[in-house]
């Protein structure tokens, strides 16, 4: 049988940038408007474990990771955070409590930044350099974030997600790594896409689970013709298949949040056998050398 996609020849050097979005089964966007934040409490919740999973499954492969975690889950969980580093991951910043950027001011946006990274760097003892937006919401609605995050100190962001989407997307945006600020050494990690006859296709997350695998080892291998790296994340409640059912979420969301994550745990440890990965601050690292 004929391959479906026609796979680039690759730089087996380049490491591709392996992400978590840590995040509570309640905490997603396909929720936002069914689950109110004050609730938030109340609700079981199941990150540790589900986290412990993802780590676990990182130290049978020798796979190193980076973890954007949010502030509201450091300040609840400090052990998990704790665990995280001492298993040789990068901690890095999913903003506060999940609300998007481009409902924010700038002032808003450098509270939620300040509040987060203090929980993080208090339960983690380790300085937090990496960003990602939650729902990749940095996009042409927040010309300001960028520098935002420049004079909080970040090295890099990983807040952008090149597609046509929903819920989110910058399509004008590069597909691989850019620096948005030409005085300032912030560079922007985009989340990998495939191109295919014509169009860019998202890989990561949900859509790892319900396309086929070989749409996301062609989003990294042409991400490494290129000469960067690939950048696939996921969230620990996708190896989750016992996790509580929201009847009242509509149809779509429902869908896309329960859909085959059974099946997440047997295709991620293929993906991170097929190719080779590592912290998004070494990938952040070597693109600046660009």
């Amino acid at each position: 049988m004929n391959a479906p996609f026609k796979v680039p020849e690759v730089d087996a050097a380049i490491v591709n940038g392996m992400s978590v979005d840590v995040e509570e089964w309640f905490q997603v966007g396909a929720f936002e408007r069914t689950i109110d934040k004050a609730d938030w409490e109340r609700l079981e919740s199941r990150v540790v474990a589900n986290t412990g999973r993802v780590i676990d499954l990182f130290a049978e492969t020798g796979t190193r990771a980076t973890f954007f975690t949010l502030g509201w889950v450091a300040a609840r969980h400090p052990a998990l955070i704790r665990r995280i580093v001492e298993a040789g991951h990068e901690i890095a910043s999913h903003g506060w409590d999940h609300q998007r950027v481009f409902t924010m001011d700038v002032a808003t946006f450098r509270a939620d930044l300040a509040r987060a990274r203090t929980a993080l760097e208090d339960a983690g003892g380790v300085a937090v350099t990496g960003y990602r937006a939650p729902s990749f919401s940095i996009d042409m609605r927040t010309p300001w974030a960028h520098r935002v995050l420049a004079d909080a100190g970040y090295d890099y962001s990983s807040s952008v997600a090149p597609v046509a989407h929903d819920h989110y997307g910058w399509r004008e945006s590069p597909r691989f790594a850019w620096r948005p600020l030409a005085d300032s050494h912030l560079i922007e990690l985009p989340v990998s896409t495939a191109a295919l006859a014509g169009r860019r296709l998202a890989v990561g997350g949900g859509f790892f689970r319900l396309l086929p695998a070989a749409l996301t080892d062609l989003a990294v291998r042409q991400a490494n013709a290129a000469g960067h790296g690939g950048m696939f994340y996921f969230h620990p409640w996708e190896v989750d298949p016992g996790q509580p059912r929201v009847a009242a979420a509509p149809l779509r969301s429902k869908l896309r949040h329960y859909s085959r994550l059974g099946a997440m745990a047997g295709k991620l440890r293929g993906l991170v056998r097929r190719h080779s990965w590592g912290r998004v601050d070494a990938v952040a690292a070597r693109e600046r050398r660009w």
